[in-house]
């Protein structure tokens, strides 16, 4: 099957590129997220392709006013990896790396923009992420991530929001195996993950981007970590061995409090400020609009989520992208920014207490 791709020098294998080696769930995707300079307008949007399924699906979000307004869209790609496109939704790579253009064309629902992101530095290669369950491979992928600055506009049901000068936020490339589409039919005999401890931490400076994440087991140990802050020019500085506290929010597995520990003289704290942001928006973990279900040819949909409907216990907000002011101290040099902290915590994770499947934190 030749596609348009096969234009291109990108060949992996002998393989066209319509085919991504042989595992089902491999995958290839684009996530954003964006915020106002007081905090009051946070947008974030994605588009994945699953080649071995058959899919490509999208999705954009807009929380303003206390509601989140979701759109998503999926259709049925044929191979075709060079449409960046689903519905409404639109991603055009105006110079690799450095600006990309978000659009979301006028449709039946209430959102719709016009997005510029540049990059403030070269992306940063995240260390790959590989965790077998038994002899099943679980997670192979790897993510490139960079922070940047936005341009443009965006309504929500015919407000229109200019974005310009102050507007920050995050996007990454991310490509390789994790779990995707409709369960699979066997589960390994160890039985599926019942654990998932995930921490993810972008923020801006003045001048340079902080990047800290960790994926630790129920006992702690982290099977994949980072710290680097990134300055503007490119120069990159990585930590061998940071380490993290958490406070949490009574009754909940919300944050209340970060602190990292990213080395001897560098110290980051990071407090939630305002509304979370449920990550079920763009499909993560979603029950019906979860990555690489089939929807057929195409199919657009849109819904909401009020603030009540994002507090902690409602199944579509346990994963959440909570906007944070971060406080760094790197030496002698102490100074302010913003940021999110991603969290997703499942099962038990016994350095800050966590019990049970999705038992509070005491």
């Amino acid at each position: 099957m030749l596609t348009k791709g096969d234009d291109f020098p990108l060949h992996q294998s002998a393989e066209p590129i319509a085919f991504a080696g042989t595992d089902r769930n491999f995958y290839d995707r684009y996530f954003f997220n964006g915020t106002s300079p007081d905090g009051s307008v946070f947008f974030a949007a994605a588009m994945g392709f699953y080649p071995q399924l058959g899919i490509v699906d999208a999705a954009f979000c807009v929380l303003i006013d206390g509601v989140q307004h979701n759109l998503r869209a999926s259709r049925r790609s044929g191979g075709e990896r060079l449409d960046l496109s689903v519905g409404p939704v639109s991603i055009a790579i105006d110079a690799p790396l450095e600006t990309l253009t978000l659009r979301i064309a006028a449709n039946d629902g209430p959102l719709a923009a016009e997005l510029r992101f540049t990059a403030r530095h070269f992306p940063i290669e995240e260390p790959r992420f590989t965790r077998r369950n038994g002899t099943r491979l679980f997670m192979d992928y790897t993510r490139m991530t960079q922070n940047g600055h936005w341009s443009g506009w965006l309504s929500v049901d015919g407000r229109r929001v200019a974005v310009g000068t102050g507007w920050a936020g995050t996007r990454d490339r991310s490509w390789g195996i994790r779990p995707v589409g409709a369960a699979e039919p066997q589960p390994p005999p160890e039985g599926n993950f019942s654990q998932f401890f995930w921490l993810w931490t972008p923020c801006n400076f003045a001048g340079r981007s902080l990047f800290f994440h960790s994926n630790d087991d129920g006992e702690g140990s982290a099977w994949n970590r980072r710290a680097v802050l990134v300055e503007d020019n490119g120069s990159e500085r990585h930590f061998a061995d940071p380490a993290f506290a958490t406070t949490w929010q009574p009754r909940t597995r919300r944050l209340s409090k970060l602190t990292a520990e990213l080395g001897r003289s560098t110290h980051l704290t990071l407090t939630p400020t305002g509304p979370v942001f449920a990550m079920s928006g763009l499909g993560y973990t979603h029950p019906v609009w979860g990555h690489g279900f089939d929807h057929g040819d195409l199919e657009v949909a849109h819904d909401s989520l009020s603030e009540a409907e994002r507090t902690w216990g409602n199944p579509l907000a346990m994963h959440v992208q909570a906007l944070v002011h971060a406080e760094l101290v790197d030496g002698d040099r102490r100074e302010s920014g913003v940021g999110v902290l991603e969290q997703l915590f499942v099962g038990p994770h016994a350095p800050t207490g966590l019990t049970g499947l999705l038992d509070p934190a005491a």
